[in-house]
Formats: C-alpha cells, structure tokens, sequence
C-alpha cells in the first residue's frame, strides 16, 4: 500500500509539473488528461491501452515522409485534442509516429488536452479557434501556416507535406 501512495503521488507531481491535471470526464466517467501534456501522460493505463496499440500498429509512409522531412526543420507543431475523442485517440498516436519517424524535435512540439468543451487547464487554447479535435496546427516562425483538423484530407503524412512545402 505504501509503495502504491508513492507511485501515485510521484505521478501526480509529474503531472501536474507539465500543467495538465487529470479530471473525470462527466459523460463518461472516465478519467481525461486537460491541459499542456507531455507525451509519458499517455503511458498511465488510463489511456495507454489505446495510445499505445495505435502507436505500435500504425504504418508510418516513409516513403512519401522521407522526402520531405528537412521541411520540418523550422517548423513548430501544436496539437489540441481529448482523450475522450476516439478521432484524437486515433490521429494522434499516429501524428506522434510520424514526428518520431522524422526525429521531429520535441521542444518543437506542444500537445493541449482539452475536456469536451474544448476548454485547457487554463488559456492555452484560447485564441486558436478549436471547433474539433484533433487539431494539428503547424508553424513557422510564430505564424500558423495550416493546420489539419479531426482527420486528414489525403492522409497525415500527404497533408502535413502539403502544409510545410
């Protein structure tokens, strides 16, 4: 029991040191990430049953990504989604593939988790237009230069192509 307090309070101070907290989700009744997440957050079992079977069996393009994976260098990536979103539980994991596949530098990357009215754990998404989730929101220096919203158009690897050339 003692060896148990302290693994959840190490994870909570974990969590709540990357700004998000974990809620229950009122529809559900589940438990939800909100807020700025790093990606280990994923790794606690309430959601590491779906990010991780998504990550593992997702197919990366490297054909089509290789390609154009120096047009990344100058980018930042911001994702906004909810671990009550089955298109987030989908998109996302494979996303992460994808900037892992083309060592997508994680300091260049910002993942939001927002509870079902899109709302953080504070302003963070506040100003960037989030009707849906996932969104994926590109950028060069500061400026959004296009963004992938629920689900991919071609596919995540076509779009973000298109978005970065």
């Amino acid at each position: 029991m003692k060896y148990l307090i302290i693994i959840i309070l190490l994870f909570n101070i974990n969590i709540n040191g990357q700004n998000c907290k974990l809620i229950k989700d009122n529809k559900s009744g589940k438990t939800m990430l909100v807020g700025i997440t790093q990606r280990e957050a994923f790794q606690d079992t309430s959601f590491a049953w779906w990010f991780n079977s998504e990550y593992m069996n997702y197919d990366v393009d490297t054909n089509t990504i290789a390609e154009a994976a120096e047009k990344f260098s100058d980018k930042n990536i911001k994702i906004v989604m909810g671990t009550w979103c089955s298109d987030s539980r989908r998109e996302v994991p494979r996303v992460l593939k994808i900037l892992d596949f083309i060592n997508f530098p994680e300091d260049s990357l910002t993942i939001i988790n927002v509870d079902r009215n899109k709302k953080g754990n504070g302003n963070e998404v506040e100003n960037l237009d989030i009707e849906l989730v996932p969104t994926i929101i590109i950028y060069k220096n500061d400026m959004e230069i296009g963004r992938i919203i629920e689900t991919p158009q071609e596919t995540l690897e076509k779009d973000l192509i298109i978005i970065v050339e």
